[in-house]
């Protein structure tokens, strides 16, 4: 194993050590319960909204707090839920009054604990809605869900959601939004190679040199099949077939088509996967009329991608189109 770090055991804090230094201006971080929120937190009259979920990830979720986004983020160890006395802290940390959104990715750890963490906050008389992402076609049931794991489709809802919460609309209305972009949204990602956590040092599967994984999540679990490596139109056709099926997408529908890489997959090799999930979108008769091509929700150094859709309407294109200015994603506007 060879990775830029000095222990194992450290590595989280001496990366939110670095954010504070690198990004002051944006954002605060709390190390002892750890957590990061805006800078300007807590925001008066605002919804705010908390996510989270193990490190190695990045830049989900830290580095999308700020305008437009998420008001805190919450990072456990490397593939590790959070506590819930760092959620409990960070949703108090952002209440202005207007009560707190959680969006949680759907690993068993992260639901359970986010469950704790509202019970405390409302114990502190805090109003808390949660919504579960579960987008993930893969596969029911993984190592580490009961149902469809959280994956793409949840950088998606904090960009539109934290829209929502800048018009200042309420607890109940960002939380039915956050809802509308689950039912309406599909992922499927696929792995060349596996990822290697500080801890272990060892790749957490095998792929054979000519192999691909199918279906994967981002911490490395196992997916649907593994198959011999193929030119990328026919990888796009795999992950994407079942993505539009499950919906299903259908002819005439707008869709945003997110490109996610997965850590180490080079922004060429993300373009080329957009072109082929465009053109067999557009045989279908469904329009890409948004687009977010990058490495987004990683799983540390893993070669590989995610495609997800999202079935747009006109609000959720005017929420996405929003202005906000994070760390990691910025829109002008």
């Amino acid at each position: 194993m060879k990775k830029l770090i000095n222990a194992a055991d450290e590595v989280v804090r001496d990366a939110l050590e670095g954010m504070a230094l690198a990004h002051s201006d944006r954002v605060r971080v709390n190390l002892d319960p750890a957590y990061i929120v805006r800078a300007d937190a807590p925001v008066q009259g605002k919804v705010g909204i908390v996510s989270g979920g193990g490190s190695g990830h990045e830049p989900m979720h830290g580095g999308f707090v700020g305008r437009g986004m998420l008001d805190a983020a919450c990072p456990g160890e490397i593939f590790t839920s959070p506590t819930p006395d760092q959620m409990a802290e960070a949703t108090k940390a952002v209440d202005g009054g207007a009560g707190v959104l959680h969006i949680v990715k759907n690993y068993t750890g992260d639901v359970m604990n986010f469950e704790m963490a509202s019970d405390l906050a409302r114990g502190e008389g805090s109003e808390v809605a949660s919504v579960v992402i579960n987008d993930d076609v893969a596969v029911e049931d993984s190592l580490y869900t009961a149902g469809r794991r959280g994956v793409g489709l949840t950088v998606i809802a904090e960009k539109i959601c934290g829209a929502a919460a800048e018009e200042r609309r309420s607890l109940d209305e960002v939380a039915d939004i956050c809802r509308r972009v689950n039912d309406q949204g599909r992922s499927m990602g696929m792995a060349l190679t596996a990822p290697t956590t500080p801890a272990s040092g060892q790749p957490s599967f095998e792929l054979g040199g000519d192999e691909i994984e199918i279906g994967i999540g981002i911490h490395g679990e196992p997916g649907r099949y593994r198959e011999a490596m193929r030119p990328a139109h026919d990888v796009v056709e795999r992950l994407t077939t079942p993505v539009v099926e499950d919906l299903p997408f259908e002819a005439g529908d707008n869709v945003l088509a997110f490109v996610n890489g997965m850590g180490g997959t080079p922004l060429v090799e993300l373009y080329v996967v957009y072109r082929d999930l465009h053109r067999f979108l557009e045989q279908r008769g469904i329009n890409v009329t948004r687009n977010l091509i990058g490495s987004y929700i990683t799983s540390l150094e893993m070669a590989g991608c995610s495609i997800t859709l999202l079935r747009l309407d006109d609000e959720l294109t005017r929420l996405w189109d929003a202005p906000a200015d994070t760390i990691a994603y910025r829109v002008c506007g």
